[in-house]
């Protein structure tokens, strides 16, 4: 059943809230309501209350849509590509997110639209909890259910405030009149109310609902736990956390594992769409491609986009669509040799941001199917074609290569098998042999295998491997509006929380030691034949240059299991989603050391002076925010 099938009149009626006294002249516009519905003879009844907390559940798009500030200036993300500082070009200048400059300041507009999102939802969830009390022709148990869900929801949205701004204005009332009055709720009481909502959320949403996409108990207790997670860490103290909250954060994880609700799939692959890895030979439709990974009971709760009539997201409806961007926003397209024409055979790619070296250099590209699973290494022309070498330079040729359908026209090596010699390049190299562009990872971004020097063109060249987890055969090129449900919450995390939490001191555990819990998304990621073994990463990922047998292994044991290790086995088996790596990292203390460690950029700063500091940790309050509120709250410190 959809859950938005109402969405439309709860939009009418929510935008009646924002319809307030405009003192306009009666000789100028005489307002007339013909049907005399208000958002108080609107909202009173089971309809369309129903409508009301219904219309909570789209919101969710706009809000993980904003994923600059999850992803940029983190240790496998960067909005800019970044091959320019290894290849020492002159004048760099990235993304404000990566160099954390002078230009990450209270004016970005990223800041204003994501605060302004989230506390669209709170409203329009404090809107569903105020009134419930006055809805008539309702059960009282489907009451306490739809309550539950818009406190659900309303406890997501001020987690991802609270991280980002620290103290912030908490209202649980609906607003429904404009005021300049704004009031900052200190951070550790944000907590306390998330908290004590959340409690409520799980003793009172059920188990399963019928509605798909709906908040449920294990949704909950999910969230619970993170909360719980990141309030131990008690950031600058403020939080009010202490080390039971670990205990309580491994007891839910326990839970929701224990239930067996949510088993993890046996095939990693089958968590996301279903694609060839030639798009020539391409049989999915763009329903089937997302049939068995929006059906997954893995997924705990998801953003919704699949059901074509909850949202304007239909594949064959043309490119007014509205759906899930995914698949395009996180860099690396296809070669644009294997492209020759505009098409949906990869789909356009917009990459907000780009992985690091770093990113590619922790997995094992043999061993970790979450390797392949995650990047495109391989590219084939999507039609017919020629290339001109003649221009190139600085090694310009007088060859032409022509391609059909179906041939390759790049390869993408993994850092672990590079090519070493000339033969095993392109034709677009002098020496080389390849009808179609080879490059090894430290020249992913930089050309750097032509020369350092300025003014390199090569026709035949590939940047860097595609972002290959989200993509979804069969959507419109012009659309590239993905159906895929945006899974936010998912059982393997579980796993990796309940890690987390042993390693900080959580008791209790059910299966044992952090190292059981993280092993066991490991070998889910090595298959059945390889299972126990021991997967190897690069000892330096952040050194592309570093001997390919400067390794380790990344199982787990009681004695090498730490929160580093932990962050490097989410990065890969979570990468690029749920809007989540900057929190990860902001709450276990490591944005400062493994930002800048992994993230060119943020080594770089300014002109190779890093400017990340501790006030970072804490957005600016927007500009927005700012100059509409009297008295004018307080802005973050050092901003």
């Amino acid at each position: 059943m959809n859950i938005f099938k109402n969405f439309r009149k709860a939009s009418i009626g929510i935008a009646l809230i924002c319809i307030v006294g405009a003192g306009c002249s009666k000789n100028f516009l005489n307002e007339i309501n013909p049907s005399n519905r208000t958002t108080d003879t609107y909202y009173n009844d089971a309809t369309g209350y129903e409508s009301l907390v219904t219309s909570c559940y789209p919101l969710l798009r706009d809000i993980a849509q904003q994923r600059i500030l999850s992803y940029g200036g983190t240790d496998v993300f960067a909005q800019a590509g970044w091959g320019g500082i290894y290849f020492n070009q002159p004048n760099q200048l990235g993304s404000q997110y990566d160099q954390y400059d002078i230009r990450l300041n209270a004016s970005l507009g990223d800041l204003q639209t994501l605060w302004d999102f989230l506390y669209r939802e709170i409203n329009r969830c404090n809107a569903a909890v105020v009134r419930a009390p006055g809805v008539i022709g309702m059960t009282d148990s489907l009451k306490t259910v739809r309550v539950a869900e818009a406190k659900f929801l309303r406890s997501l949205c001020y987690f991802w405030a609270v991280q980002q701004w620290g103290d912030i204005p908490m209202p649980l009332v609906e607003t429904t009149t404009a005021s300049l009055e704004v009031v900052k709720t200190p951070a550790k009481d944000v907590y306390t109310q998330i908290i004590k909502d959340l409690t409520e959320c799980v003793a009172k949403l059920p188990a399963k609902q019928i509605q798909v996409g709906r908040g449920t108990q294990g949704a909950a207790k999910f969230l619970l736990a993170r909360v719980y997670l990141t309030r131990g860490w008690n950031f600058n103290n403020s939080l009010g956390g202490t080390p039971a909250d670990f205990t309580s954060s491994l007891q839910l994880c326990d839970q929701i594992i224990a239930s067996g609700l949510y088993p993890l799939e046996a095939n990693w692959n089958n968590l996301w769409p279903l694609h060839n890895t030639n798009p020539n030979k391409e049989t999915a439709t763009a329903a089937s491609s997302v049939a068995v990974a929006n059906a997954s009971k893995e997924i705990i709760f998801a953003v919704q986009y699949a059901n074509a009539s909850s949202y304007n997201g239909d594949p064959s409806v043309g490119t007014s669509t509205i759906g899930n961007d995914m698949h395009g926003r996180f860099g690396g397209g296809p070669s644009g040799v294997a492209q020759q024409a505009r098409t949906s055979a990869y789909n356009r790619v917009n990459g907000g941001v780009n992985t690091t070296w770093a990113a590619y250099r922790l997995f094992d590209p043999v061993m970790d199917v979450r390797y392949a699973g995650t990047f495109n290494s391989v590219c084939y022309a999507t039609t017919a074609g020629t290339v001109s070498l003649a221009t190139n330079k600085p090694y310009p040729q007088a060859i032409t290569l022509t391609y059909a359908a179906g041939d390759t026209t790049g390869i993408a090596n993994p850092w672990n098998a590079p090519a070493t010699t000339a033969a095993q390049r392109g034709v677009d190299i002098p020496g080389g042999t390849k009808k179609y562009s080879v490059i090894n990872t430290n020249e992913y971004q930089g050309l750097g295998y032509i020369s350092v020097g300025n003014g390199i063109v090569d026709n035949l060249a590939w940047g860097q491997p595609m972002f290959w987890k989200f993509f979804q055969p069969g959507i419109l090129y012009g659309d590239g509006y993905s159906t895929f449900n945006d899974p936010l919450f998912r059982s393997a995390e579980v796993y990796l929380m309940a890690a987390e939490a042993i390693v900080k001191g959580g008791t209790g555990a059910v299966l044992g030691t952090a190292d059981v819990y993280y092993n066991k998304i490991l070998d889910r990621a090595l298959g059945a034949a390889n299972a126990g073994k021991s997967p190897m990463r690069a000892t330096n990922p952040e050194k592309v240059d570093d001997p390919i047998t400067n390794i380790v292994s990344y199982r787990a044991t009681p004695a090498t299991i730490s929160i580093d290790m932990i962050l490097d086995e989410s990065a890969r088996e979570l990468l690029g989603e749920g809007n989540q790596r900057w929190y990860d990292l902001k709450r276990t203390g490591t944005l400062l050391t493994r930002a800048a460690k992994y993230n060119p950029w943020i080594a770089y700063g300014l002109t190779g002076t890093p400017l990340i500091a501790a006030k970072h940790l804490l957005r600016p309050i927007p500009q927005g925010m700012l100059d509409n509120s009297n008295p004018r709250i307080s802005q973050n410190p050092g901003y």
